[in-house]
This record gives C-alpha cells, structure tokens and sequence, in this order.
C-alpha cells in the first residue's frame, strides 16, 4: 500500500489520491509520520464489503451446522434479551 503524506493532500488534493491510487487499489494517508486513513477505489470497497458478507454467512452456516442457535419466538428473544441486559448491569 503506497502512502500520501498529509503535505501532499494538501497542496495536491484529489490529485495526489488519483496518483496514488494509479497502480494500487488502497493507499495510506499519514499525518506527522503516522498512517491515519485509508483510501480506496469504490471498486476495491465493495469487494471488501463483499469478502465481509461471505465470512460473516460462512460463520452463521457453521453455528447452524454445530447446532449454536436458539430457535424461539419474538416474544421469547425480546424476554431473553432483556434478561441478558439486566445481568450485564
């Protein structure tokens, strides 16, 4: 990941992002030697966003395989999350 210091997004604006990002699909923004941004092309963050869902359905298939589910109505999950709420206090 290549790196935009805050310096050069300043004097270049979105220049200086577009030529980041010309051979790379992210690249670090850093103020005073410290990365604290990340940009990207829409492109990349909807694959991200995409790579996200798929590990998060893979999860839920692997709780439903190994039987970690509850099934119950609405009734019971609102009494059971607010059972939950009170001995987090």
């Amino acid at each position: 990941m290549g790196t935009i210091a805050a310096n050069d997004l300043k004097t270049k604006g979105i220049k200086a992002i577009e030529e980041a990002l010309d051979q790379q699909p992210d690249a670090s923004v850093s103020v005073r030697g410290q990365i604290k941004y990340v940009v990207m092309r829409p492109e990349h963050y909807q694959y991200l966003r995409e790579c996200e869902l798929e590990a998060a359905l893979a999860e839920s298939k692997a709780d439903l395989i190994a039987g970690r589910f509850v099934k119950e109505t609405v009734d019971q999950h609102v009494k059971r999350l607010k059972q939950i709420n009170k001995s987090a206090k």
